[in-house]
């Protein structure tokens, strides 16, 4: 593994121009240039919310309206309801 060169992290105006810097393909804008991955230590960020991403599901109504009586015999929203079953779905396959 590369040892970092001691170069210095530029600073940026914006996020933007942060993310365009280290997602460009120029050799220069290697991390390992900067940081000596071998010192990396893994963390946990219990707080973090991952992002989510609004969809647009057509069900039947009769559908609908057993998944929202489900949600509310469990005291749930029904869009939690959905998601905890997909989960679940996707987990046991």
């Amino acid at each position: 593994m590369n040892k970092p060169t001691n170069k210095a992290i530029s600073k940026f105006v914006s996020e933007a121009q942060e993310r365009a810097f280290w997602e460009s393909r120029d050799p220069k804008h290697d991390s390992a240039e900067y940081l000596d991955w071998s010192r990396a230590r893994k963390v946990t960020l219990p707080n973090l919310k991952p992002t989510t991403k609004t969809i647009s599901l057509r069900l039947p109504q009769h559908l609908l309206d057993s998944i929202k009586t489900a949600a509310n015999a469990r005291d749930v929203p029904y869009q939690s309801l959905i998601k905890v079953w997909l989960q679940e779905k996707l987990h046991s396959h």
